[in-house]
């Protein structure tokens, strides 16, 4: 073997060993987490990078981290090269600006240099959903922030990690800026252990097989996968597809649009968001590395899961969106949202126009929402908790199957919080969690259904924030199928039953049970009773 060049059996060990590598991390991650966001949700995402800030490989954890870790590390090592300085050998650094770091500032991003002696080979980064970073609502997502600056703490490329010694400052400065800091400081050093592991990983491939094989590998994979990216777009054949759909406002009107033109030619995609409407003054922006992940989620859906993901896959795809558009905002825009119901509802509108050119491979729109519940109070003895939870929606019928019931769609996939767990962890009671039979649309594959769940509190005082969508616009069936049931929510007080919007923040008290039901999916094709 020399330098320049390295067999293609050793470029497989090397793909498959990052790749593994990048899923171990997300393993060392949850070990060592404390808070069950993390720990049983699994919200967080890993990757590892070369020495140009290229994505390498990536764990499959969560596809609204698909697109926005790798552009993340881009914006934060140009802001680290604007103040003239770089990530230097036993450093680890923290950032969660959103207009840097590529999602909402609950996601806390985590990135170490690796060094192989004095040589710099790359970086292992991971991204976490922190319950709560401070902000104006516990749970840092409220649906009524006015700017990024009332949704939390904001933290620029810093320090967390010199000389391979924490910094305990840093850690201090989170800590006092949520709500609960002991799962804070206890999350961020289980992200800092997941980073030493990828570090280690990727050594253990140096040391094996020598810094140029590695490098060489890297350039294979890499082609690789753009190759036969751009084998699976020619496949969908060439032609111009546009599509739109709608996320509901504030009092539940569906007229917040986004619209894409998709545009396949020669195995290049451009997407051109032009006539998505302006940016909002509430907490639904996507910043642009949000939108950037959509995109590429809805790519591997209509043509080949398989392929690794990796700085090859974005080769052949080119974003347009204006600035000021809700799908690329200008700061301080709040986005708490955006990373969560609009990267959905950007999902939605790719796949639509996606399916277009393949509508054998696209099914109906799925539930269409994360159904966030945030929640967190004081308990009567003066204990300060906070709760975050996505909940499952019914998936949209396929093409050749019915659609799955209560399950996490599309841009997210994390775990449920166990109802155990929940009722260690937090003074609330779970008294409903069940399959809603029926929500989902008829066709000749039925929707998959969504779920209900309500939970009491039981203890003190607090505060619930839901987030959500598709209680007004139903998930719109395909090739003939019904569109699925909208969801609701509902406050139950005594023996009264309430409805709440879909984006609200209220105030409840010991004894008060909240009940969050989620949309099912379309159904896909005429329901053979009919043909």
């Amino acid at each position: 073997m020399n330098g320049t060049s390295v067999d293609p059996i050793t470029a497989e060990v090397i793909k498959n060993a990052l790749i593994y590598a990048s899923e171990e991390m997300g393993i060392a991650v949850r070990n060592a987490a404390y808070s069950p966001n993390i720990k049983e949700r699994l919200d967080h995402s890993c990757a590892l990078f070369d020495r140009f800030g290229r994505l390498v490989a990536q764990a499959e954890h969560i596809p609204v981290h698909l697109g926005s870790l790798p552009w993340g590390l881009a914006r934060t090592l140009e802001t680290l090269a604007s103040r003239e300085t770089s990530m230097q050998r036993g450093e680890q650094w923290i950032v969660n600006d959103p207009y840097i770091a590529g999602t909402h500032l609950n996601d806390i991003t985590v990135v170490r240099p690796v060094f192989a002696g004095d040589r710099h080979i790359g970086y292992a980064a991971n991204k976490a959903h922190h319950a709560d970073v401070g902000g104006a609502r516990p749970g840092s997502m409220s649906a009524d922030a006015g700017d990024l600056f009332g949704e939390g703490l904001v933290l620029p490329p810093m320090r967390i990690v010199r000389c391979d010694a924490v910094i305990d400052e840093t850690i201090a400065l989170v800590r006092a800026n949520s709500r609960s800091p002991e799962a804070r400081s206890g999350d961020l050093r289980a992200q800092l252990a997941g980073n030493l592991t990828g570090e280690r990983r990727m050594l253990e491939v140096i040391d094996r097989f020598g810094i140029a094989a590695f490098e060489r590998a890297v350039e294979r994979l890499i082609e690789g996968s753009e190759r036969r990216l751009r084998s699976a777009l020619r496949a969908l054949g060439e032609g111009t597809w546009t599509a739109e759909d709608f996320l509901e406002d504030a009092r539940g009107v569906p007229n917040i649009r986004i619209r894409a033109t998709l545009t396949l030619r020669d195995g290049t995609l451009e997407v051109d968001y032009a006539g998505t409407s302006p940016q909002q003054p509430v907490p639904i922006n996507a910043v642009f590395g949000v939108t950037l992940s959509g995109m590429h989620y809805a790519v591997r859906a209509a043509t080949d899961h398989t392929i690794p993901m990796n700085e090859g896959c974005f080769r052949p795809v080119h974003v347009k969106a204006a600035l000021g558009t809700l799908v690329h905002p200008v700061r301080p825009a709040p986005v708490s949202g955006g990373n969560v119901e609009t990267s959905t509802r950007n999902a939605d509108v790719l796949l639509l126009a996606l399916a277009q050119a393949a509508p054998d491979r696209i099914g109906a729109q799925s539930g269409g929402t994360m159904s966030n519940v945030l929640a967190g109070g004081t308990r009567s003895d003066g204990r300060v908790w906070t709760f975050y939870e996505t909940n499952g929606c019914g998936m949209g019928a396929r093409p050749t199957n019915d659609g799955l019931d209560a399950i996490q769609c599309h841009m997210t996939n994390t775990m449920n919080t166990p109802i155990e767990a929940i009722e260690r962890e937090y003074p609330l009671r779970v008294e409903r969690y069940e399959i809603v039979e029926g929500t989902g649309g008829a066709g000749r594959h039925r929707g998959g259904s969504g779920l209900v769940r309500v939970m009491r509190l039981i203890d003190g005082a607090a505060r619930f924030s839901l987030l959500a969508d598709r209680h007004t616009l139903r998930p719109k069936g395909a090739a003939g199928g019904s569109p699925g049931t909208p969801g609701r929510h509902a406050l139950l007080h005594g023996d009264a039953e309430s409805p709440l919007a879909a984006k609200t923040s209220i105030d409840v008290v010991a004894g008060d049970a909240v009940l969050i039901q989620t949309p099912g999916g379309g159904g896909y094709g005429i329901p053979e009773d009919d043909l």
